[in-house]
């Protein structure tokens, strides 16, 4: 399971603020965050078995995050790669509503997905499981394994931490949501999710951070963009049983031209 909480002009002066914890297989191969050799003007972690990536933003403010989405029984191993949904946004040129139309038609080649694409402005979302491709609002919005703003515990209670954080500076978003994404407390059996995949697991999955040892979370991630077009990105990688692997930052300036528009606030805490 994975978690991306996001907040789009909701904290004045930081129009963008994303947290997010990727969950998978230790033993799949991928990249540490950095920008891309073959696409400079991309920053973000990679997969390195299928060319793909979970989370990334580049140098013009283009962003988009995935997570899968769970539902036993349905996996197909024929299926195409759902990692490429955001590569090929973030190396593209098209705008986010642009893009969704034009895999909307061939999104069940893929398995469950929640596939979110924006820019600094406006983020808009698509998961094949559900309606289709839609705008989503200012705010904060959180998505796990199932659709987006799915009250699970490590969605609903993100999305207030979120919500109320202070924003005395980019240094200090980053050290608050990386500690909150390192939170690996249960919640209690009741609030869990209906999910058919046995209570064991079920407890297992359902903390925002996962220690175990074939499967868990193998990296945070926090990007925070300031309205004077300043990103700062810091991610921190483990291994089985929560084993710190060692961590990155990156901080560059929007290419010019790509300033966010006014971060008035829209949602007042």
């Amino acid at each position: 399971m994975c978690l991306i909480l996001f907040s789009l002009h909701h904290h004045r002066g930081f129009p963008l603020i994303i947290a997010a914890n990727r969950d998978e297989r230790y033993e799949r191969r991928s990249a540490a965050l950095g920008f891309w050799p073959d696409a400079p003007q991309v920053a973000g972690g990679r997969d390195l078995e299928a060319g793909g990536t979970w989370l990334g933003i580049t140098r013009e403010g283009r962003w988009a995050a995935l997570t899968n989405y769970r539902q036993p029984g349905s996996y197909r191993t024929d299926a195409r790669s759902r990692g490429r949904l955001v590569s090929d946004y973030l190396v593209g040129a098209m705008t986010p509503e642009q893009y969704l139309a034009s895999i909307e038609p061939g999104a069940h080649d893929y398995n469950g997905f929640n596939l979110l694409v924006g820019d600094l402005d406006a983020v808009h979302y698509l998961s094949n499981r559900d309606g289709g491709a839609r705008a989503i609002d200012p705010g904060v919005h959180g998505v796990s394994n199932h659709l987006l703003n799915t009250p699970w515990p490590k969605v609903s209670l993100g999305r207030k931490y979120l919500e109320r954080l202070p924003t005395n500076s980019p240094g200090s978003i980053i050290a608050s949501l990386l500690e909150r994404l390192r939170d690996a407390t249960r919640p209690a059996d009741a609030e869990l999710p209906d999910a058919d995949i046995g209570p064991d697991r079920n407890r297992a999955l359902s903390p925002p951070f996962i220690a175990a040892d074939h499967y868990g979370t193998r990296a945070s991630t926090v990007i925070v963009v300031t309205e004077q077009g300043e990103v700062s990105i810091q991610e921190r990688r483990f291994g089985p049983f929560a084993k710190p692997l060692g961590e990155g930052t990156l901080h560059f300036e929007l290419a010019r031209g790509h300033l966010p528009a006014s971060s008035e606030l829209q949602h007042p805490p």
